[in-house]
């Protein structure tokens, strides 16, 4: 169990860590397709804030995703060694699963979006905009 605390925890800071890139480095309104639609038709296009940033924001996301495999991964390799079946894997995964979403819901989705104007310190432009959900 404590493994998959530990997993889902990594996962977090992987989800954290691949939002903010995709925000602060890569700044594409390709990243943009779940915002309401007026905040995409707000949002603009920004010059990268140091050169090559763009490509190392690609770069971080491209190892994000890998990293956030890798969870999955390991968490069946490590339930197979240790002789988990098919429920106890299950189990694992979507207790994973079902961590990684509280903390969407809690921190990315209420605090992020609605009370730390997190977004709005990168595309000032959006500013006033009232979030309305996914």
């Amino acid at each position: 169990m404590i493994i998959t605390f530990i997993l889902s925890l990594i996962l977090m800071a992987v989800l954290f860590l691949g939002i903010w890139v995709a925000v602060a480095l890569v700044q594409s309104k390709k990243l943009f397709t779940t915002a309401p639609k007026d905040i995409q038709a707000a949002a603009l296009e920004h010059k990268e804030r140091f050169p090559g940033a763009r490509a190392l924001g690609w770069f971080l996301l491209l190892l994000c995703g890998l990293m956030f495999l890798g969870v999955f991964i390991y968490a069946g390799w490590d339930g197979i060694r240790r002789g988990y079946g098919f429920w106890q894997l299950a189990g694992r995964f979507l207790s994973i699963l079902y961590m990684e979403k509280a903390f969407d819901i809690i921190v990315l989705d209420w605090f992020l979006l609605t009370k730390s104007h997190f977004y709005q310190h990168y595309y000032p432009e959006t500013e006033g905009f009232a979030v309305r959900g996914k």
